[in-house]
């Protein structure tokens, strides 16, 4: 017996990171020493930082694989596994330097897996990061042909006396939402079993999302929030916090950038409320309280601005195709979220 009889195939792995690497190649910042294929990847700390500060973080993408699977459509999810990297390590004010992906599949296909690592570049480009490395895991008899899984890895880089860590937070500063693409990529699991239960399909198209198949609308790919904060914090907005709207939906994610002492009051008549949403709702007879504490709900991203620079806020993202609303503002209180349903 060998290798590839037991299921595992290196010479298609070989080929694999041949044919992915001049999409890892468009990633590469000025920073980046040495190619793709060493047992590590290199790169130089940019220049100008007295005190730099190294910031990390790691997610994968969910459940929403399944449904990445389920329409045989691969090139978008790997936008959201570098989004959800991306966003964590900018709410410390934090720019992303380089990502690295672990890919795990029962059988490797190029062709799917090929599409994964397009929208994982395509993300980093995004993001401006490098796709410094990665693992692709060839694992029979662990997962199942034709499954895969993704997780991955940023590092990113602040000056010391930019750090965002909760102190700068005030009472009366305003919360700025970011407007969402969509789900993102938390919620899949509750979605998927309303899809079950009530025997729908991924290419229905309810009137609700105006024409779009339900499938389409659900894989929009996470947004990429990094350029035009970085470029707000470098045009002089002062941003006092920020939070990443990720699983557990704004009562778990706003808080987390508060100082001890504080909570945020909200009020959720300032900003629509996608359709997918409202979709959701309806379909599964899901609680307005249930869907707040899972689902983004039209807001991906949250900042906290001085009340004289709340305008200045929704103007610059505005302008650059980010929908923005003040939402609430932070208040005295035990770090809760006030003025979600009940």
């Amino acid at each position: 017996m060998d290798y590839r009889e037991a299921g595992v195939d290196v010479e298609a792995g070989r080929a694999f990171v041949e044919q992915i690497r001049n999409l890892v190649h468009r990633t590469h910042r000025p920073e980046v020493i040495g190619g793709l294929g060493g047992f590590s990847g290199y790169f130089q700390l940019p220049g100008g930082f007295k005190e730099p500060v190294l910031v990390s973080g790691t997610d994968g993408v969910g459940t929403k694989l399944k449904l990445a699977h389920d329409l045989n459509r691969h090139n978008t999810v790997g936008i959201d596994l570098v989004a959800m990297c991306v966003n964590d390590v900018l709410t410390s004010g934090a720019e992303p330097l380089f990502f690295l992906d672990y890919l795990a599949t029962g059988e490797l296909n190029q062709a799917e897996l090929t599409q994964v690592v397009a929208g994982i570049s395509e993300g980093c480009q995004l993001a401006g990061c490098t796709l410094l490395g990665g693992e692709t895991a060839e694992m029979p008899g662990f997962y199942p042909a034709g499954v895969y899984d993704l997780a991955g890895f940023c590092v990113g880089i602040v000056e010391r006396s930019q750090l965002l860590d909760r102190s700068q937070v005030q009472v009366g500063d305003i919360a700025i939402g970011l407007a969402s693409s969509g789900v993102h990529s938390n919620g899949f699991s509750l979605i998927r079993k309303i899809v079950d239960r009530y025997k729908l399909s991924w290419t229905d198209r309810p009137e609700l999302l105006g024409g779009q198949s339900l499938g389409e609308v659900l894989l929009t790919p996470t947004q990429i929030y990094v350029k035009p904060v970085l470029a707000a914090l470098t045009a002089g907005l002062q941003i006092h916090g920020m939070a990443h709207v990720t699983g557990g939906g704004l009562p778990e994610n706003l808080p987390r950038c508060l100082a001890e002492g504080q909570s945020i009051q909200i009020d959720t008549s300032t900003w629509p409320l996608p359709p997918i949403f409202d979709w959701i709702a309806a379909a599964g007879e899901v609680s307005p309280n249930a869907m707040f504490n899972t689902f983004n709900m039209g807001i991906g991203y949250m900042l906290l601005v001085p009340p004289d620079e709340a305008s200045q806020a929704i103007n610059w993202f505005s302008s650059h195709n980010i929908p923005a609303f003040a939402i609430g503002h932070a208040i005295a209180g035990e770090g809760g979220v006030l003025g979600l349903p009940d």
